[in-house]
């Protein structure tokens, strides 16, 4: 009976740790729409906190916004960093795909040279 209500204890407060973590991803995308880089940064590192046991599920994610903030605020390199980083940690991941697509974009708009070396 103990084990039971242990078990059920845990599964709870795992439960209240990932809804909070997805409240954060959501008040981030609230944020980016209100136009609030600065709340969308601190939801950002707030959701990355709560997420240290399941990172790579949602670090692709929380860096696209990332970097879609960045270029928001004209910090078009430091946006292209990040790009970059999704390219080469999460390469199959949907979320990369969307930051090759913001590289092009930025190289056509005039922000991006991918010639241009850039190092971490």
């Amino acid at each position: 009976m103990k084990r039971l209500l242990l078990v059920t204890v845990i599964t709870a407060l795992a439960g209240c740790a990932s809804q909070g973590h997805d409240a954060d991803i959501n008040q981030a995308y609230q944020a980016y729409q209100r136009d609030d880089c600065g709340a969308v940064m601190l939801h950002l590192s707030s959701a990355e906190r709560r997420s240290r046991f399941r990172a790579y599920q949602d670090q692709p994610e929380v860096s696209l916004l990332r970097g879609l903030c960045l270029e928001r605020q004209a910090l078009y390199l430091d946006a292209a960093q990040i790009y970059r980083y999704l390219q080469r940690h999460y390469p199959q991941s949907e979320y990369s795909y969307r930051a090759v697509a913001r590289l092009e974009t930025l190289r056509l708009l005039g922000h991006y040279d991918p010639a241009l070396k850039l190092t971490p």
